[in-house]
């Protein structure tokens, strides 16, 4: 053998480094390793880090200011698959704080991220990939990147990954997803409902629970109900109810039945297959506040249909309800409140109700929570509509005073549901005069101001079912309810202006108040209402109309029109025709007035501080004031004497105390004068001044009131007394209309034949009496010299003084007349009833007492003339 040589070892090349062991004891160190181009460096740099980020939070604010995201970033492209897998891990745990996470949406890494949840990936990326997805999806604008990146079907095939980390962090970004609306309604397109159930199996109840909320979530939209119903998901939902191990899914199972109910065909699927009747002994046998919460609300979803009501109220659900009203948790006493209410609206279980619910629901009223307040008003709401019996049940359970109290709630809802209890209670009479003594129009104020619309028109409803007595308006007006009432006749809301309207209506039932409303702007307001086709209704008609009816003077100067219903009252005054809008005068402004030559203003004030004379007093019966003495011809009834002339009620006396009196008078004076001893003249004339002292102290000159009034109108007093003493005897009622209307033509200057007409000269008459008067206003029966408008005037006010039914209308240039209506005296026996009354035109002028057909060519003559 030969001698063996050594062989050299060459030298390693000169442009190789040797390979170096670094052991780094510093974080900052290892992020600076990140930029490194080995890939061994890499994984263990992101080995490293990972570990170090894993310990806490603060280490994760250390990383971050060290800058290990951005370099981070341009690994999770990286093509070693160990690497991509160590920089996912770390943005798995780093995504959880809140800096970070905002970086990588300034970083728009979304992308990148849910590339790693690629089928061919291995488990450990999805699982760390899916984490960094749950935590960033708890914000909005990550949700909406993720969505925008397709990140949701990779997620719904995640379910189904062998994984139980991977399903944990797919479910549970995905139900931070659904709280969008893009989202959950897009999860059914994807078909994520059958995978989500087969998560009921999963053993880990994390999974399960997220399951659950998720179905919740997407549940709300009915496609979703429906995939649910057609992949038994319904089954699936009553076995968890019914497995006592799985107790702690309880609450959210009953959540997603509540919102299956909804649909129909998912409650026809539960009644058939006893479902619902599970459900209801589910709910009666649970003690846990949650899960009793969530069997009400589900009990309430499925008794909005009929059927379900029926079903349940077989079952005796009512008695379930009024035990969960009981409940120490205010969630469940809600959740029982509002299942009453819609379980009420079976009639059966509303009779329930009234012995047993009611009372628990008014005690409810007393609650220091809003909430629990205003689910007990409501369901009171229900129980008490249409249903006296109820609101009487009400009532005895102490439940007006926490309904007033409830009226001042911060809830909206609550005022709305108390005032409508409240409402249904004022139908009877006697809860209403309950309701008025507790101040009930003062809490009104309140709602009535509130912006709530609900609010606005349940007050208004309110108010217009409790003032239907003066002393309710009284305590509406003085608490100053009136002013917020009337603006919201101003409201654009349809039923607010209704229900506005109707109030107002209610609250013009009486002069006082219809006078305030029309010096508050109502009347005004309501005739805007009603020039609008869209804005107008019934009530706001009614109502317009009303306050005119309790405003004569008003209406009788926009319309020209006083029917037989609309008695004249003292105070009533004729400003002539103003069209609508125009500003209507109060009296006692016109009457400070200085005179002019515009319109005279005709009033009519019968108002005396003393009572007249006693007809049973003997000087009565010669009559008293200071044009009268003896009314003889008055106290003719046949109609023979009426026929031969209304004679002067002076007949009897030398002269009247006024100093006025008209040519007939004066020559029946002289007559009767000369047929007189000198004694009996004496005897008269005494007589004459002791009684119109009477008079002019019962028209109110000796008052001494600082108060201001409306002149008196003394003459005007005496009218009255004498055609109530001389005219309402007479039984029938065309020789009452004869007669009235002799007297008033007598009063006013007699008859005027057409032709001499204008020669009569009352435009100087009245023109003196204003002068005289110092005041445009001039009482009615100091006129002495009058035409159409006055006599028609006189005769109306004197006629409802009587009972007399006849209307007022003005006419043009000036003229006015009056209406009645009288029976045909020769159809009085036609057999099948008595005809339909005629209209006739009084004429007060021409021939004094004449009647004449509203359609025969004399009646039209003389309205025009």
């Amino acid at each position: 053998m030969g001698k063996k040589i050594k062989k050299e070892v060459e030298p390693p090349p000169k442009d190789v480094f040797d390979p170096l062991t670094i052991e780094s004891k510093k974080v900052a160190t290892v992020v600076l390793m990140l930029n490194s181009p080995e890939e061994e460096i890499l994984a263990k740099a992101c080995e490293a880090i990972y570990k170090f980020a894993l310990k806490g939070e603060e280490n994760k604010a250390t990383l971050l200011e060290l800058g290990v995201v951005e370099p981070l970033t341009k690994l999770l492209t990286h093509e070693d698959k160990i690497v991509r897998r160590n920089a996912t891990m770390i943005f798995g745990i780093m995504a959880s704080n809140n800096d970070v996470k905002k970086l990588l949406r300034e970083l728009d890494v979304m992308n990148s991220v849910i590339a790693q949840l690629a089928p061919e990936e291995e488990v450990v990326i999805h699982e760390f990939a899916s984490l960094c997805l749950a935590n960033m999806s708890a914000e909005y604008t990550s949700k909406v990147q993720i969505f925008e990146h397709g990140g949701l079907e990779p997620l719904i095939r995640l379910l189904s990954s062998p994984d139980p980390d991977v399903k944990k962090n797919s479910i549970e970004c995905i139900y931070n997803l659904v709280q969008e609306f893009k989202c959950r309604t897009t999860l059914p397109e994807l078909n994520a409902i059958p995978p989500i159930l087969e998560l009921f199996k999963s053993e880990y109840p994390i999974i399960q629970l997220l399951a659950l909320k998720t179905l919740g979530v997407i549940t709300n939209d009915k496609l979703s109900r429906t995939m649910l119903r057609d992949n038994q998901g319904m089954d699936h939902l009553i076995k968890i109810l019914e497995t006592k191990e799985l107790n702690d899914l309880h609450i959210e199972a009953l959540s997603v039945i509540a919102n299956c109910l909804e649909d129909k065909d998912t409650m026809v699927q539960m009644q058939q297959s006893g479902g619902l009747k599970k459900l209801l002994t589910f709910a009666e046998n649970s003690t846990i506040p949650d899960i009793q919460k969530n069997a009400a609300k589900a009990i309430t979803k499925a008794a909005y249909d009929p059927e379900n009501r029926k079903f349940f109220h077989e079952q005796e659900v009512e008695k379930c309800l009024v035990t969960l009203l009981g409940s120490e948790s205010d969630g469940t006493k809600i959740a029982a409140s509002q299942a009453i209410s819609v379980m009420c609206e079976n009639l059966s279980s509303k009779g329930f109700f009234n012995h047993q619910g009611i009372p628990q629901l008014v005690q409810l009223l007393k609650s220091d929570n809003e909430e629990v307040r205003e689910a007990a008003a409501l369901a009171l709401a229900n129980l008490t509509t249409c249903n006296p019996t109820n609101a009487n049940a009400a009532a005895a359970a102490d439940g007006i005073d926490p309904l007033v109290n409830t009226l001042s709630s911060k809830r909206d809802g609550a005022v709305a549901n108390a005032a409508t209890v409240l409402t249904n209670m004022a139908t009877q009479e006697a809860l209403r005069m309950n309701i008025q003594s507790r101040d009930i129009m003062h809490a009104l104020i309140g709602p009535l101001h509130s912006a709530n619309i609900v609010v606005q028109s349940k007050a208004a409803l309110t108010i217009a079912a409790i003032a239907c007595d003066v002393e309710a308006r009284a305590e509406l007006r003085n608490s100053g309810g009136l002013e917020p009432l009337i603006e919201l006749l101003r409201s654009k809301n349809d039923e607010v202006r209704r229900n506005a309207s109707w109030a107002v209506m209610v609250c013009a039932s009486d002069e006082l108040m219809a006078g305030e409303l029309c010096r508050l702007g109502a009347l005004n307001i309501l005739e805007e209402i009603n020039l609008s086709v869209s804005r107008k209704n019934k009530f706001s008609e009614v109502a317009y109309n009303k306050l005119l009816n309790n405003h004569l003077s008003l209406k009788y100067s926009q319309t020209g029109y006083l029917s037989s219903t609309n008695i004249i009252s003292d105070g009533f005054y004729d400003y002539g025709r103003i069209n609508p809008g125009t500003k209507f005068w109060p009296l006692k402004d016109l009457c400070l007035q200085e005179p002019n030559d515009l319109r005279t203003i005709l009033l009519v004030n019968n108002k005396s501080d003393v009572s007249p004379p006693s007809t049973e007093d003997k000087s009565s019966e010669v009559g008293y004031g200071r044009s009268i003495s003896s009314s003889s011809s008055l106290r003719r009834p046949s109609r023979e004497k009426a026929s031969a002339g209304f004679g002067s009620p002076i007949e009897d006396k030398s002269e009247p105390a006024s100093g006025r009196n008209t040519a007939a008078s004066k020559s029946a004076t002289k007559e009767k004068a000369s047929r007189k001893s000198k004694g009996k003249k004496e005897e008269e004339k005494q007589k004459e001044e002791e009684e119109a002292t009477v008079v002019l102290k019962w028209a109110g000159e000796g008052n001494t009131d600082k108060e201001w009034s409306p002149p008196a109108d003394p003459d005007f007093c005496v009218y009255v007394y004498e055609v109530t003493k001389s005219i309402l005897p007479i039984t029938n009622t065309r020789e009452q209309i004869e007669t009235l209307a002799k007297y008033v033509a007598e009063k006013m200057g007699g008859k005027i034949p057409k032709d001499k007409l204008q020669d009569f000269s009352w435009e100087l008459h009245i023109s003196e009496l204003k002068f005289q008067l110092k005041s445009n206003v001039v009482p009615i029966g100091q006129i002495k010299k009058g035409v159409f408008c006055h006599r028609a005037l006189l005769f109306k006010a004197l006629a409802d003084k009587i009972g007399l039914g006849c209307s007022l209308v003005r006419g043009e240039y000036g003229r006015a007349w009056n209406e009645v209506k009288l029976m045909n005296e020769s159809q009085k026996g036609v057999i099948g009833g008595l005809p339909p009354p005629e209209v006739y035109i009084v004429d007060l002028m021409f021939h004094p007492g004449a009647l004449m057909k509203l359609k025969s060519k004399e009646a039209d003559r003389y309205r025009f003339l």
